[in-house]
């Protein structure tokens, strides 16, 4: 069922785990118990009520409840008791929709996304779809939009938008640009989510790897607010020697640089010749660089991390295919819809806005997951050949089949163990899809494309079980409130419900037994 790497002592001897994240764990005994008697190993009902393939479940925060989201373009509300049972299901065909794809309930539970007890309130454009959307807070959402501005150069565009816009007043504003951010190499921004920085110092779960830190790491962080000299090791694309030089000197501006690059080309002084989609790129990089806002300061001094979110997605600046992760600060004056509504307080130099850190992961990003204390994220990446170039955007290289689980600490800004694996997937670039993953406090969980879906513990890098399924599974994700049950949803259109050794034992005992009742009804009989 799972290996550990652990043995059971042939005596009971009180040593302490020499782990000391597991601070629960008295003994190498206790540590087996939990490793093997609270994993949701053990399929106790499937659920079969979608028609198509199931792609996204989510909980609520009270774990009363959770949302599945299918290709038979419903969302069904689930009631999680002992036998859980379908509450609601909400048909969005009627509002053109092909499926739905992506749900999550606000902090207090009263909305899901798009709906308060299942009656819709409010539709917010996404562009690109697997943007997903989040909440802010309790009442505001975010969004994202697309604009192209060239054949491989767009603008990504993210909105703050009230979940209530049956307001009829000039006065109030429903809906906010936060950031407008430029795309290059047919990049777009995706798989938006927000973290938390209050709950930084009292994290759930401290993960310490002294060993693993040593090694390093594959996934570089740049912080792009910094002045330090790794700001020059940050991957970018690199301009033509000549407009690279009048740039660095300040002597001219970057409109006076971007015609001497066109009189240059015209004039034949730009060697080697360069495509369509390289002169494109180029001439963005020129545009942007006198029109974009400068970074906040360095993430890692601010002081006041309690009232601070940060904004997390993926983007790219090589390819269309999803590769890097983009960091940007929230701070407490723009969670809210009131001020502009377009930014009228930017000035024209301010027209793009920077990212504050951009984690380059060297491979396709196929999933992103929150630890519950927001201090760690979770990655599924599916990794490029070591040293590859890229060298057309619309041609990303080939990813590997096997999947990496990266794991970054958002206070520090550092990948902090290595990789884990197990799983597995076989599409190619220009079918990969987002494979969701969810974490507990003690346990890390994700879909596969080889039918299975797995669960690592947080603490020792190990795969403790393999959760099978009959095609592709999609989604999981774990009762906030009770870690021993884990949901997973999958392309067999069924939602698998898997509960602990330890739990279905419990269960089972709270069973009565038939003949009990057999005999208690004989006795009343007789009375």
């Amino acid at each position: 069922m799972f290996s550990s790497g652990l043995s059971l002592p042939s005596t009971y001897v009180p040593v302490p785990c020499p782990c000391s994240c597991v601070t629960a764990a008295v003994s190498w005994y206790d540590e087996f118990q939990r490793l093997y008697d609270t994993i949701p190993c053990v399929e106790v009902q499937a659920l079969k009520e979608h028609n198509d393939q199931v792609l996204h479940l989510s909980f609520s925060h009270s774990g009363c409840s959770f949302a599945s989201c299918s290709k038979d373009c419903t969302v069904k509300i689930w009631s999680n008791e002992l036998d859980i049972s379908l509450q609601h299901s909400s048909n969005m065909r009627p509002y053109n929709w092909s499926y739905t794809q992506f749900s999550q309930f606000n902090s207090d539970d009263s909305l899901l996304l798009v709906s308060e007890n299942f009656t819709l309130l409010s539709r917010v454009r996404n562009k690109p779809y697997d943007v997903f959307g989040c909440w802010l807070n309790e009442t505001n959402l975010i969004s994202g939009n697309l604009h192209r501005i060239g054949r491989i150069t767009s603008c990504s565009v993210l909105w703050l938008n009230n979940a209530f816009q049956g307001i009829e007043s000039e006065n109030v504003n429903v809906v906010k640009r936060l950031f407008k951010i430029q795309n290059l190499n047919a990049s777009t921004i995706r798989t938006v989510m927000v973290a938390d920085c209050s709950r930084y110092d009292s994290p759930d779960l401290l993960l310490d790897y002294e060993e693993q830190l040593a090694a390093s790491s594959t996934c570089p962080v740049f912080d792009l607010g910094s002045d330090s000299e790794e700001e020059e090791a940050k991957p970018k694309q690199t301009l033509e020697p000549a407009v690279q030089e009048l740039l660095d000197e300040g002597s001219v501006t970057a409109e006076d640089g971007l015609q001497q690059f066109f009189d240059d080309i015209m004039e034949g002084r730009v060697r080697p010749a360069m495509t369509d989609t390289e002169l494109e790129t180029k001439v963005a990089e020129l545009f942007v660089r006198n029109r974009t806002k400068p970074p906040e300061l360095n993430l890692l001094s601010t002081d006041s991390n309690s009232k601070t979110k940060y904004l997390i997605f993926t983007t790219g600046c090589l390819t269309y295919s999803p590769h890097q992760i983009g960091i940007k600060r929230i701070l407490p004056h723009q969670m809210t819809t009131a001020g502009p509504v377009l930014g009228e307080e930017r000035r024209s130099d301010e027209f793009f806005d920077s990212l504050d850190h951009v984690i380059d992961i060297h491979g396709h990003i196929i999933g992103m997951g929150l630890s519950p204390d927001h201090r760690y994220l979770y990655v599924n990446s599916r990794a490029w050949p070591r040293d590859c170039v890229i060298s057309n955007p619309m041609q990303p290289p080939p990813i590997a089949e096997e999947i990496d689980l990266h794991v970054f600490d958002l206070k520090t800004m550092k990948e902090v163990k290595r990789a884990l694996r197990a799983h597995r997937a076989y599409t190619p670039n220009e079918e990969c899809f987002f494979i969701f993953l969810d974490v507990s406090r003690d346990f890390v969980a994700s879909g596969a494309e080889d039918r299975h879906g797995y669960i690592w513990d947080r603490h020792y890098n190990i795969c403790l079980a393999k959760l099978q399924h009959d095609n592709v599974v999609n989604s999981v994700a774990f009762s906030p409130v009770e870690q021993e049950l884990l949901l997973t949803a999958s392309d067999d259109t069924t939602i698998k419900v898997w509960r602990s050794p330890r739990v279905v034992r419990i269960q089972q005992a709270w069973k009565p037994r038939p003949r009990k009742l057999l005999f208690s009804w004989l006795m009343n009989q007789k009375s």
